[in-house]
Parts: C-alpha cells; sequence; structure tokens
C-alpha cells in the first residue's frame, strides 16, 4: 500500500525564512517514516522549488534548484496536484499540504487562502485564525472579547509615527509608561521586538519595528515569569504541560531563542497544580477564541508581584526546530514527534472532511430533508 503523499512547504517570503527551514527539517523527520514527503522550498522572491532533498532543507537556496521551479494551482479539480515550470506538466499529486511556513505569506492566512481555492487538506488553522493570529493587535482585541487577561497595550500604524513621533512617544508615555515592549504586528520569533526605558530608547524601537511592519505594537512592560503551552486538536483540543523559559536575554529575543545557548527551560514547568490547570483552560479559550484549528502555542505571563496569569499571544504555526517548544512540550506530555507530526496530519483530513460537510447551493431545509 502506497504511502499518503504530504507536501512539506518551508521557507517564504519572510524574516522568519531561516527559521521555517531549520523547523520543516524537524517535521521531516518525524513525517519519513510514516509518509511520503514532497518537499518544497519558497524562495524569498516568492518562487517555489521542488522537490528538495530531505539533507537539503536547512541550507535551502534556490540557486542549486533552477531546474526544479514548481506550482499548484488555485483550481478544485487539480486535487493537489504539483506542476513543474514553466511546462505545467503535472509532477506529483499530495493527499495533504503541511506548510511549515514562519511569518508573512504562510502564517498569516494567504497560503491558506490558496489551499482554501484549491480544495485541498491542509495542516494548521484556516484563513481567519491564521490572519487573527498573526496580526497581534487584532489577536488582543478577540482575546479581550473573550474577556481573556492579558497586559494593557496601544497600536500605531507606520504613518501615525513618521507623521508625529513627538505625539506617539508621549501617548505611549502617558498610557502605558516604563518599561515597555515595541513590536511589529505581524511578525513572530521575536523579530524586530525591542524594550524600551527611556525615550530615546522608545524612539529607537519604534523605528526598528516599522522597519518590519506599517503597524506596531506597544505593551506595558511587567516583571513576570514567562511559560508556553502547546495546543493540539481541532473542536476538541488538548493541551500539553506548561513549560517555563527563563531567558538568558534581559527578554526572549530572537538571539536567545534561536542562537544564544543560554536560557534555560524549565520543563515541564515550576507550577502547583492549581495555575498549571488555569494556565491550560486560558490555552484552550485562546485557541478557541479566534477559532483556531490543527495546532497552536500559547505563551503566557505570570506577574511576579500578584502572581496574575495573563495570555501574551497565541502562534499559530509555531516553531519546531530542535529546540523549539511546542514539539518539546508535547514530548514530555508523553507525545513523540513522530506520533505529533502523524496526528497533524489527521486532523487536517478531519477538518477538511468536517468542511466538506458545507452545502454550497441553496435549497430549503425541507427540500433537503
Amino acid at each position: 500500500m502506497s504511502k499518503l503523499k504530504v507536501a512539506l512547504i518551508f521557507g517564504g517570503r519572510s524574516g522568519e525564512h531561516e527559521v521555517s527551514r531549520n523547523s520543516a527539517y524537524t517535521v521531516a523527520q518525524g513525517l519519513k517514516q510514516n509518509y511520503d514527503v514532497f518537499p518544497i522550498g519558497i524562495a524569498k522572491d516568492g518562487q517555489w522549488y521542488g522537490p528538495i532533498p530531505l539533507s537539503e532543507i536547512p541550507v535551502f537556496t534556490p540557486e542549486k534548484f533552477n531546474e526544479h521551479k514548481i506550482t499548484i494551482l488555485p483550481i478544485p479539480a487539480t486535487n493537489g496536484t504539483i506542476y513543474s515550470l514553466p511546462d505545467l506538466k503535472p509532477l506529483a499529486k499530495a493527499q495533504v499540504f503541511f506548510p511549515v511556513l514562519h511569518g508573512t505569506f504562510g502564517e498569516d492566512g494567504t497560503i491558506q487562502g490558496l489551499f482554501e481555492l484549491a480544495q485541498v487538506p491542509y495542516i494548521g488553522a484556516g484563513v481567519l485564525a491564521s490572519s487573527a493570529g498573526m496580526d497581534k493587535v487584532i489577536m488582543k482585541n478577540l482575546f479581550a472579547q473573550a474577556e481573556l487577561p492579558q497586559v494593557p497595550f496601544l497600536p500605531f500604524l507606520r504613518k501615525e509615527i513618521e507623521k508625529d513621533l513627538q505625539t506617539v512617544l508621549q501617548k505611549i508615555e502617558a498610557d502605558l509608561g516604563y518599561p515597555c515592549f515595541i513590536k511589529p504586528v505581524n511578525l513572530g520569533s521575536s523579530v524586530g521586538i525591542s524594550k524600551a526605558s527611556t525615550q530615546e530608547q522608545l524612539k529607537s524601537a519604534l523605528l526598528t519595528a516599522v522597519h518590519y511592519d506599517r503597524k506596531v505594537i506597544i505593551e506595558k512592560g511587567v516583571e513576570a515569569r514567562e511559560f508556553e503551552i502547546s495546543v493540539l486538536g481541532n473542536d476538541e483540543p488538548i493541551v500539553s504541560l506548561p513549560g517555563e523559559i527563563v531567558p538568558g536575554n534581559e527578554f526572549y529575543d530572537y538571539q536567545a531563542k534561536y542562537i544564544n545557548d543560554n536560557s534555560t527551560l524549565y520543563v515541564p514547568a515550576r507550577l502547583e497544580e492549581g495555575p498549571m490547570q488555569k494556565m491550560q483552560d486560558l490555552a484552550i479559550k485562546a485557541f478557541k477564541a479566534i477559532d483556531c484549528s490543527g495546532l497552536s502555542r500559547v505563551d503566557f505571563f505570570i506577574t511576579k508581584d500578584t502572581q496574575e496569569i495573563l495570555v501574551n499571544e497565541i502562534n499559530t504555526l509555531p516553531g519546531f526546530t530542535a529546540i523549539s517548544m511546542y514539539p518539546k512540550l508535547w514530548e514530555h506530555s508523553g507525545i513523540s514527534l513522530e506520533y505529533l507530526t502523524s496526528k497533524l496530519v489527521k486532523l487536517a483530513l478531519e477538518h477538511f472532511a468536517e468542511k466538506s460537510k458545507n452545502v454550497t447551493t441553496f435549497t430549503s431545509y425541507e427540500q433537503d430533508r
């Protein structure tokens, strides 16, 4: 019996391109035993290439694969067919698409929209949840609607900052004070994030953040411990044990996550049963608040003075690198990488089957009966 073919998509047009390659390599190791993996590398200019040998995923560069340009078409009748370019000859047919893409054009609902148009099963959140989870302002507004506790924040547009930086600085100082954290709204992996304790630092941080995105979010700084929980499932998700991060740097930035080996991870977290259970409950509420599916990682703070549990953010396509918390938390919760990746494929197929029940031609209920 032939194995199910999984198109594993990585790279992409994002500041997290390199992280995506490393995540995809880990995912490939989990899939290769039970599935026929078809790796697809997306270059920084958006061109697709494949198949990429598994060993080449972490070091993928398009120059090596000029003769392997490919595409998929947003046409339902193609049933997951992958075409070679420029002749558009059928090359392979994937039963499931696994986007291991972090950041813009991969985690923000855009590629999910392509999969929806092509009517193919894919792993992870749909268009709405992906875009809402990617946009930190929309995400936090939905969390507020769901009455999830979180830190105070302010959003600004690049145009507002460029037009009247002084007014923006005064608003942040009056409403949030110092320290505060400045983040591009639509990026992950802590790319472009800064901490500011003075007006000069704040000014510099804002100008850095708008380099990456037209929208910026500023969050009130709190003295807190940092935790993460992995979520797995569709309509009835399960959660992992929490993990605690003690950053080696001043905060858990890109260097601390992926380059320096100076942060400490406690898995499971050093928590009593009560706070642990409350955090797990909030993780499921956050997952459902944006109508997520497949997988996510929900990040938390526990304030050091009041011990209040705050939801920081949700990541709908969390990192899968060798040091990433998402697979580590499941491993310590008793779920292996091989089982985890297989479960994600099954969840994608189940979610696709559920959506396929929808009627797309209007008739009255009585006629349908």
